[in-house]
């Protein structure tokens, strides 16, 4: 390949390394061009599957400052470039290489992030950014819903009990007045309650002292 050649190749790899989300490198020996082509078809609409040369590929990897990949180009390489997503092209290489063990899933980079063979495995287990958005936003409504009821409720209980109270109180009228009651009579004074001064009966006659008169 020719020195501009080459320079053009690593300037292309090096936009695409910083132009995508998440890359992930895989050996393919013994793959077919059908499978491949079948390959390319499952990721199309979230990333591209390009079969690159490993000296290049580490020489544009370094340039858009990707170190996941050092140590790991060898063999028959191709990375994934996704700018879709990440989720839903972990789940198409790993159905993808169950029917095709040939297929070797390396390792990858998400956002700046090195990840390994098993854990774009377990980010195949991920529900897609889709399902995700959908949950969310159902758990949104359905929290926005309760939240206008819970706000609701108490209003319309309130009105009804107002409504229930003015429709009784026109229901029995107006409250008649009290009757008034009779004065209580004050007590006859009793003989003990006498005043002081009144007159007591006078002491009987002294007894006259002496006796009878001699002659």
């Amino acid at each position: 390949m020719a020195k501009t050649d080459k320079s053009a190749a690593i300037a292309e790899l090096t936009e695409a390394f910083r132009n995508s989300n998440a890359a992930v490198l895989t050996e393919y020996r013994g793959l077919t061009v059908k499978q491949l082509t079948e390959l390319r078809t499952n990721l199309r609409g979230n990333a591209t599957y390009a079969v690159v040369k490993n000296t290049l590929t580490d020489l544009a990897a370094k340039e858009a400052g990707v170190t996941a990949f050092e140590g790991q180009l060898a063999g028959p390489s191709a990375i994934v470039f996704v700018d879709g997503d990440a989720v839903e092209v972990a789940k198409s290489l790993r159905d993808f290489a169950k029917a095709h063990p040939l297929l070797v899933i390396k390792g990858g980079v998400l956002d700046g992030r090195a990840l390994t063979a098993a854990e774009i495995t377990k980010l195949a287990d991920l529900e897609s950014r889709e399902v995700l958005l959908a949950k969310l936003a159902g758990a949104m409504n359905a929290s926005l819903s309760r939240a206008v009821y819970l706000f609701a409720a108490p209003l319309s209980q309130a009105a009804r009990t107002v409504d229930a109270l003015r429709a009784k109180v026109e229901a029995e009228g107006p409250a008649a007045p009290a009757a008034p009651q009779d004065p209580v009579e004050a007590p006859a004074d009793s003989p003990q309650d006498a005043p002081a001064d009144a007159p007591q009966d006078a002491p009987a006659a002294d007894v006259a002292e002496g006796g009878d008169d001699n002659a």
